[in-house]
């Protein structure tokens, strides 16, 4: 089985796979410092706590090394500013992948999110077997939206999901691209 990419340089961002306990303290206070701007869209900040998150950074190897996950800290010049990831979910096709992807709001709005984004879908792109991937968010969340549409992704379909997060409406949005 071929495995994604540990690092992946895009100028002064960088993607990274996560280092375990290595990066527990700098990305627990990166989460902290984020809460109430993730908590609108994001179902797990309702749960956060240390022992979430070193449990979420000790099963990172494992999804790794299966090949269903590929976790990776965002970087900027060198420092955690946020985390994204290139997955399949269960019920998720053998050929395609999904997208996802968070920011500290401090450095929001600089075009990481959708430099990240990009160096995933060129990632995934680069896996065998894969044609197509997917980035999906509420259709509230009108931030996350920005990326798909600037990347060239097209708006696939609308689908019922439950509303998990304060500010998820119900929906969800699934915007996808194809293998060029």
């Amino acid at each position: 089985m071929e495995l994604a990419e540990q690092e992946i340089a895009l100028g002064e961002v960088t993607l990274r796979r996560f280092r375990g306990e290595t990066d527990l303290p700098e990305f627990f206070r990166v989460i902290e410092e984020s809460l109430e701007h993730l908590r609108p869209f994001m179902p797990w900040v309702a749960e956060h706590s240390l022992a979430k998150t070193t449990a979420f950074l000790a099963e990172r190897p494992e999804l790794w090394e299966s090949g269903k996950d590929f976790t990776y800290a965002i970087l900027l010049d060198g420092a955690i500013v946020g985390a994204c990831g290139l997955f399949r979910r269960e019920h998720t096709p053998e050929n395609g992948r999904e997208i996802g992807y968070w920011l500290h709001p401090a450095v929001t709005g600089r075009g990481i999110a959708t430099r990240a984004a990009r160096g995933l879908a060129e990632q995934a792109f680069r896996l065998p077997g894969v044609d197509y991937v997917e980035i999906v968010h509420d259709p509230a969340n009108h931030a996350s939206a920005t990326v798909p549409a600037r990347l060239g992704f097209t708006e696939y379909l609308r689908r019922p999901a439950e509303a998990l997060a304060p500010a998820e409406t119900g929906e969800e949005q699934v915007w996808r691209l194809d293998r060029p």
